[in-house]
């Protein structure tokens, strides 16, 4: 009697009912969208944001949110200098969804004058918002800098914004801010609400952008982006190609090149004939990629080899000095190094800024990690230096520091944050995972020589 092929089927039948019990368990994470609660639009101008326009660094959008309805809208504007009073008429779309309906504005201001200081306000039908001031940089100063947070995606009421005021008001020479990606928990005006809570008294003083994250988007097989995430984040609505949310601005000597790491192959292909093009033409001296999930992951080595596979050799092609990352809740460093053993760009970070710690692998390729805090860096151009500054956004002590320094010859790499000791805390719980990424610290420890 012949039992190989009934063994077959068994262990077929097997493999496809732990298949399937497997799927039924991760059905929920991968497609189910839990219904937004009811929410009611304000009558009065809310939400105000300002951010880049588009690639020339000296224009600016403002949008908001006001009311169910489209209203006449518009952006007063006034140059300090001068008080002759310019109006920007905006343009609205109103937004339904399960739980409600708002209008969203935005007014686009071009032909701003470098070195110039603006008032403005918005005003939705006659009704106003607060006065707000911002600056458009000085073109005869080269210097530059921004602060870059990862993942936010806090809890309602949590303390993302007051440790982001905090981090501002120890860094006051900041010019904009970028935020690395899923920003919100998950698409509903009640994470919206929380998100502008983030923003306040930053986002209508100082430039905003944000790239896109896995939980902006809808689940589904085929993800779809909420739509209020380009209405607020309103470069988006001009500079996306097809579905695919990207964008580049230059300022002064920097150029910042957005991707939306979070679509499907064929997106991400399209994505890169854009970021070929735009890293080709660049003039800037200082290149940095913005992109949510990591091209080198510190979750495991087969997590994001697609978006690996296709932009890494375009980072190292054209001379990308910064790929500033998010998604993997933790804090990361990599420095690209030459077949000599020397350090050179590109240099690539991870970070967060979010209350939720991921459980990471701890590969040798790393210069650095963190865990069990948040993070944020700082960025800054000056002459022919770009300089890197992590803080732990706890404590705001400096985390991690680096600096490329242009030179004749090409740009090298310059290491401080080696000096400067780790900290990996976590407390394990009885999951089988905790206990095994607790013996992974205990390991990296020993290797580092971590007390």
């Amino acid at each position: 009697m012949n039992i190989k092929k009934p063994l077959i089927f068994i262990l077929a039948f097997i493999a496809l009912a732990a298949l399937g019990v497997w799927m039924y368990s991760r059905w929920g994470i991968w497609f189910n969208n839990p219904p937004e609660p009811e929410y009611t639009a304000s009558s009065m101008p809310t939400r105000v944001l300002l951010t880049f326009g588009n690639e020339d660094g000296l224009t600016r959008n403002i949008s908001w949110q006001c009311d169910s309805i489209l209203h006449d809208s518009k952006v007063e504007l006034s140059d300090e200098t001068d008080s002759t009073q310019t109006d920007i008429i905006a343009k609205g779309e109103v937004y339904k969804s399960l739980g409600g309906q708002r209008a969203y504005y935005v007014a686009r201001l071009r032909n701003l004058i470098a070195g110039h200081c603006y008032k403005y306000r918005v005003n939705t039908d006659g009704k106003v918002s607060d006065w707000y001031s911002f600056h458009i940089q000085d073109s005869k100063d080269d210097n530059a800098s921004f602060l870059y947070v990862g993942d936010v995606q806090d809890s309602i009421s949590g303390m993302s914004s007051q440790l982001l005021n905090l981090a501002f008001d120890k860094n006051p020479d900041i010019d904009f801010l970028v935020c690395g990606g899923d920003l919100i928990e998950r698409p509903m005006d009640k994470y919206w609400e929380e998100a502008f809570s983030f923003f306040r008294t930053i986002g209508q003083t100082h430039p905003v952008l944000t790239i896109t994250g896995n939980h902006d988007y809808f689940k589904g097989v085929i993800q779809n982006l909420d739509h209020r995430f380009s209405l607020v984040h309103s470069y988006f609505l001009d500079s996306s190609i097809g579905d695919n949310q990207v964008f580049t601005v230059r300022y002064k000597d920097m150029q910042l090149f957005a991707i939306d790491s979070n679509r499907e192959f064929f997106y991400l292909f399209t994505q890169k004939k854009w970021l070929e093009e735009q890293l080709a033409q660049s003039t800037a001296k200082w290149k940095i990629l913005l992109t949510h999930h990591p091209l080198y992951s510190i979750r495991g080595n087969n997590n994001n080899i697609i978006q690996k596979w296709i932009f890494n050799p375009l980072a190292e092609k054209y001379g990308v000095d910064l790929v500033l990352q998010g998604h993997e809740h933790a804090y990361a460093r990599m420095t690209h190094h030459l077949e000599t053993g020397e350090p050179a760009i590109p240099i690539y970070t991870v970070s967060h800024f979010s209350p939720k710690n991921y459980l990471i692998q701890f590969d040798e390729k790393f210069d650095k990690f963190g865990s069990g805090s948040r993070y944020y860096q700082k960025i800054r151009s000056k002459n022919d230096t770009l300089l890197l500054t992590a803080y732990d956004a706890i404590s705001h002590a400096v985390y991690d520091s680096l600096r490329i320094v242009k030179t004749k010859d090409g740009k090298i790499v310059e290491d401080y944050g080696k000096n400067i000791p780790e900290v990996i805390e976590f407390t394990p719980g009885k999951r089988k995972k905790e206990i095994k990424f607790a013996e992974r610290i205990s390991e990296y420890k020993k290797r580092k020589h971590i007390k």
